[in-house]
């Protein structure tokens, strides 16, 4: 649910999707929020990039679209230099309040991810993209920039929503409707994107596919887990080449 990002030049960002998100941002690290989700799923997924990029003590980090800051601060208390970036302001302060408050350092910016590749290329280890793509309405162009930002050998993570009916019935009629666990309007099934699409824009950008990894939600125990099921939730970790 991180606040989408606009391109430098032509507003990649739906208005409406910003101010949802901006509405939101007092409520960020309230773990029983509408932001429950990504604090249940944080240690999954941070667990994830970091064995996959082999460790994240040292490393220049990026998290594009990092909302009030709860993936980049955990990354941070490994030991990565990080920097976030965002386009609403609103969640930006959020997130540098609670880094003071913690005392964990995370340098966040309000940034065009577009921009930022043209100003800073090759300048991330590991560059990080949750639940930006199915937000935005130019997401290769999200892809692009984050490929241009991480240095050659490095690793750039995304997550997004498969597009399918699974998906439709999963992630909008359950999610959003049954089980209340995010928002109603949440999401748009047209702007959902299959693992093939996401790893086409990839390759074209220069990104080879390294792993994919599905998660998924457990009604019964309520609790998400990491699986090889990508039909609905899934991540995608690549290499820059």
């Amino acid at each position: 649910m991180s606040a989408p990002i606009p391109s430098s030049d032509t507003v990649n960002a739906d208005a409406a999707e910003l101010a949802k998100f901006s509405a939101l941002a007092s409520r960020w690290w309230d773990p029983e929020s509408e932001f429950k989700p990504l604090h249940a799923i944080n240690p999954l997924r941070l667990e994830w990039i970091s064995q996959t990029a082999q460790g994240l003590g040292n490393k220049r980090i990026l998290d594009v679209g990092c909302g009030g800051g709860i993936l980049a601060e955990s990354m941070a208390a490994r030991g990565a230099i990080v920097t976030g970036i965002d386009l609403a302001d609103k969640s930006l302060k959020v997130a540098r309040l609670h880094s003071l408050e913690t005392g964990i350092q995370v340098d966040y910016r309000r940034v065009a991810v577009e921009q930022l590749a043209a100003d800073q290329p090759g300048s991330f280890d590991v560059v990080t993209c949750m639940e930006v793509l199915e937000h935005v309405p130019d997401p290769e162009s999200i892809i692009r920039a984050c490929a241009v930002l991480a240095r050659p050998g490095g690793r750039v993570f995304f997550s997004t929503i498969n597009r399918n009916a699974k998906s439709f019935l999963f992630a909008i009629i359950g999610a959003e409707y049954l089980l209340q666990l995010v928002p109603k309007g949440t999401h748009s099934y047209e702007h959902f994107i299959r693992p093939s699409e996401l790893i086409g824009a990839a390759r074209r950008a220069g990104l080879q596919p390294e792993a994919l990894k599905g998660l998924e939600y457990n009604p019964l125990s309520r609790r998400y887990s990491l699986t090889a099921d990508c039909s609905v939730n899934y991540m995608v970790a690549l290499e820059r080449v």
